[in-house]
């Protein structure tokens, strides 16, 4: 009797642990639910001191734009590169000492895990429409570079790229949710 309850356990919990697993192939939509709120909460509101160096950037919303179908594994491939371009910016050794550390570290974290979890998907992207959405991206994220270092990635500058970042992860999050794997989604 003791053998066939652990012998079931075991089963069970083998379960439980594949079915557990994060699917291969999709960003998952926790995860980039975390990232945006890791990147708000890292720093709290926007600072009266930063008003004055607050910049307008065109935000490329066709590049996630999606009609279902094959638009929807295209939006993800979007996504995919927004999480790029963020782990590039990221990836500099000024990034500001006001911002809770603990809290940027885990969103860098997240942003790579994110990126390294979803490489497979995009051999299975329909690229017709790519150059569009590739080309606004790259402005977006350009534009938003060259804010870093024209003010020589100065805290306010990183302000204006979290503001920028903050809108970017609500947009999808609001307008892509269906591109994104969700667990547990009520």
């Amino acid at each position: 009797m003791a053998i066939q309850i652990i012998t079931w356990m075991s089963a069970f919990l083998c379960l439980v642990q594949v079915f557990s697993m994060p699917m291969p192939c999709h960003l998952q939509g926790q995860l980039v639910r975390t990232t945006y709120d890791l990147l708000r909460d890292m720093g709290g509101h926007f600072p009266m001191e930063c008003l004055q160096e607050n910049v307008f950037m065109e935000f490329p919303a066709t590049a996630f734009a999606t009609s279902g179908g094959p638009q929807v594994r295209a939006s993800e491939h979007a996504i995919y590169e927004t999480l790029k371009n963020i782990d590039t910016l990221f990836g500099t050794d000024e990034l500001p000492t006001m911002w809770d550390q603990q809290k940027l570290e885990y969103f860098q974290n997240i942003v790579y895990r994110q990126i390294e979890e979803s490489k497979c998907m995009m051999s299975s992207v329909d690229t017709s429409d790519y150059p569009i959405r590739a080309e606004g991206l790259k402005t977006y994220f350009g534009n938003i570079a060259a804010v870093l270092k024209e003010k020589n990635s100065s805290y306010c500058a990183w302000e204006v790229v979290r503001k920028e970042l903050l809108y970017t992860i609500e947009f999808i999050l609001k307008h892509n949710s269906d591109s994104l794997l969700w667990s547990n989604r009520s």
